[in-house]
């Protein structure tokens, strides 16, 4: 097993109060394992994915255990994380195109950045080559400044440098969002070589973008206002799922060559609540079809069927 969490909670710290941003996290992740996390803006992917690498105010760690290839993460600890970032997991930020330092060359930022990790630019040379082939970026590209590359081959590069030294999970936030077509596919597909070819274990992928996921992951998980709602494969996921919510979300899809006139798209009705003083138990029964008095405490994230892992007493075992 890659990756494990165990009831992670974190808050935002806010003049207001905490917001309840994620509460109660607990999955895992396999190795050879895409897994995407999907949901609202707001429902905690990117608070899930910062606090596995870098936990910083105003979040603010309230419980709950990582651990990576059996060995426990100090997320609570900046300084203590420092050893396992970049070699043990790494991101690929949200906006990584604005990630580079645009005052530097390519290549001396990443002589950099492998300096402070105590490795040797020149041995590891040969070895960034080949990774930047394997993205169809030319050597030439060390040369350059961040403002020479295009979006696309900025986001590539990104990539490179994030993976240089092998991590075992490789966080990956919205890295197409701001991309063509095109390039979203080339950038869905290079995530699943980077697997494919073992320079990382697992990946997990945040994204809106559900037709990426369909396309790269093996498993999707949804995520609602802080709280884990549904995991499965993406097939399941897609075609069969079981939480209310997860079967909202996928109705509102556009089905490609349907006319609107066919099929008008239906979406979820009311607002997702604010986090800084939430409704007990779930979250989602004020906009849910099939609520009811038991969804006033908090449904258990349990696995129903092998590999299919659910938060809903309607439509869960909890509820039996």
């Amino acid at each position: 097993m890659s990756l494990k969490i165990e009831n992670l909670t974190i808050y935002y710290q806010t003049i207001a109060g905490n917001v309840r941003a994620l509460e109660d996290a607990s999955f895992s992740l396999a190795d050879g394992e895409i897994m995407g996390v999907a949901g609202e803006s707001g429902c905690g992917k990117s608070t899930l994915s910062n606090s596995l690498i870098y936990l910083h105010a105003p979040m603010k760690y309230i419980r709950g255990r990582v651990f990576l290839d059996g060995e426990e993460l100090p997320i609570h600890d900046t300084q203590k994380m420092n050893p396992f970032r970049y070699k043990k997991i790494s991101v690929i930020p949200q906006y990584a195109m604005n990630a580079m330092n645009p005052t530097k060359k390519i290549g001396r930022m990443v002589e950099d950045l492998l300096k402070s990790r105590g490795e040797n630019y020149k041995e590891i040379l040969p070895e960034v080559k080949n990774r930047l082939e394997l993205v169809k970026l030319s050597p030439d590209v060390l040369n350059m400044y961040p403002f020479e590359l295009s979006g696309g081959m900025k986001q590539r590069m990104v990539m490179v440098i994030s993976t240089l030294l092998d991590p075992s999970l490789l966080l990956a936030d919205e890295v197409t969002s701001a991309l063509d077509v095109s390039s979203q596919k080339a950038v869905a597909e290079m995530l699943v070589g980077f697997r494919d070819k073992k320079i990382v274990k697992s990946i997990m992928l945040i994204t809106h973008d559900i037709s990426i996921l369909y396309q790269t992951a093996n498993t999707i998980m949804v995520m609602y206002a802080g709280q884990l709602a549904e995991k499965a494969s993406t097939e399941t996921i897609i075609k069969a799922p079981r939480h209310p919510y997860t079967k909202l979300l996928i109705s509102s899809l556009p089905t490609v060559g349907v006319r609107i006139s066919e099929n008008r798209l239906a979406g979820i009705p009311g607002n997702p609540p604010l986090l800084l003083n939430p409704p007990t138990g779930c979250r989602f029964r004020d906009r849910c079809p099939v609520a009811f008095a038991k969804c006033a405490e908090v449904p258990p994230f349990v696995e129903i069927e092998k590999g299919h892992f659910l938060a809903c007493w309607k439509e869960g075992k909890a509820h039996a």
